[in-house]
């Protein structure tokens, strides 16, 4: 029997996809995410093949956007001052979706490396992951920009997964603190695509969807599923939430594969965001995603990425991530030479020299104020009763 191998999706032609120097989502984060990795010797691992991506055609764009909205973005992308296009009709201008030059043909780049990640986990035995950490721009919906997301590329890739396979399952597991809310709402009616998210609670957060009572409509009534969570949520609280529900939840649903959005701005000092999680708890979290795609999930696992906003907190943990594909227990102290790089590119963070931390502060915290940790851990037990009661039973 081959030993199964990892794909590995990436271009330095990702770094394309940039709204700008001001604007949170940076293109160095993939940068510096791939540098660590190599640094740390997993890009020659035997297990590993690093795959180059192509653009998304227009005809697979268009499983997903309308044409007038792929046309809108072709035409701003050639000349951002194009005055025929209302660029506000279709999310995009100033604030979270600036325009910029050449964002068509970047925003493809990034459809196209989700479509071959999908195709080369399906068509090839060889393969149970592959990784695209350039992805998981969930909030894009069908006829507009949304959330840094022009074009949702998870949508893309499922579409081609439902074109390799008639009536393929598909789970979708999003833990980005912000709700998958695009890929919620495209697939709303589909039994096929079963969409799971924790995110920070929209009474807090953007989008300001993915309540506990979204859970589809008509063929896909109870085939969305959703975990608001606390600003100020722990590891312990998380954790227990994740184990609790989501392996009984991918069980009885035996997806033909599993996807996962792998945002890390749940991080407790995301400038963006208001949980409490530390990159020491995606060590337990790439762990269960990869148990349960393997007895759940025909052991088929397609990995994006999401969002983070700490250029010095992404590379990290997306590493912990592959690491964890690859089996390989890595070390806790950083190379130097990737700390001197973060040193050279990376301004207003904290240096970081190891590759974990621990969020010991959120715990001191809950620990002098035991009324409100009573409260969020009651909130967490609400959770997995509703899971238990409603959410499991209606899974078919």
């Amino acid at each position: 029997m081959s030993i199964l191998k990892v794909g590995l999706v990436y271009s330095e032609d990702f770094k394309k996809y940039n709204f700008g120097p001001s604007h949170p989502l940076r293109p160095l984060r993939l940068e510096l995410t791939f540098s660590l990795m190599e640094k740390l010797g997993l890009l020659k691992n035997k297990c590993l093949k690093i795959i180059k991506p192509r653009m998304a055609t227009y005809e697979e764009l268009k499983w997903v956007h309308d044409l007038e909205y792929i046309e809108a973005v072709k035409k701003l992308s050639e000349n951002p001052n194009n005055n025929s296009v209302l660029g506000y009709l279709y999310g995009l201008g100033p604030g979270d979706n600036p325009i910029f030059k050449g964002m068509y043909e970047a925003s493809a780049l990034i459809c196209g490396a989700s479509l071959i990640a999908a195709e080369t986990l399906w068509n090839n035995e060889d393969f149970n992951i592959c990784f695209n950490f350039s992805g998981g721009l969930h909030h894009a919906m069908r006829n507009r920009a949304s959330g840094f997301c022009i074009f949702n590329d998870i949508a893309v890739a499922i579409e081609k997964l439902k074109r390799l396979k008639k009536d393929i399952r598909i789970a979708y597991l999003d833990i980005d603190c912000h709700h998958g809310d695009g890929v919620q709402w495209l697939y709303y009616d589909d039994p096929n695509v079963l969409t799971i998210s924790f995110h920070e609670s929209g009474k807090f957060l953007f989008p300001g969807t993915g309540d506990t009572k979204e859970r589809g409509e008509g063929k896909g009534k109870n085939f969305a599923i959703n975990f608001p969570l606390l600003p100020g949520t722990s590891n312990k609280m998380y954790l227990k939430l994740f184990r609790r529900c989501v392996p009984k939840i991918l069980e009885l649903y035996n997806a033909d594969v599993l996807i996962t959005q792998l945002g890390v701005d749940t991080h407790l000092n995301d400038p963006l965001t208001q949980l409490g999680l530390s990159i020491s708890i995606h060590k337990d979290l790439a762990q269960t995603i990869k148990t349960c795609a393997k007895e759940f999930c025909n052991n088929k696992w397609l990995a994006l990425g999401g969002g983070g906003y700490l250029m010095t907190v992404v590379p990290r943990t997306w590493t912990i991530y592959l690491g964890k594909m690859l089996d390989v227990e890595l070390p806790k102290d950083l190379p130097e030479e990737w700390i001197k790089e973060v040193k050279q590119k990376v301004l207003n963070e904290e240096i970081p020299y190891y590759l974990w931390d621990r969020g010991d502060s959120i715990e001191r915290e809950l620990l002098a104020n035991p009324d409100i940790a009573k409260k969020m851990n009651s909130y967490i037990n609400e959770l997995i009763k509703l899971c238990e009661n409603e959410y499991l039973p209606k899974i078919k």
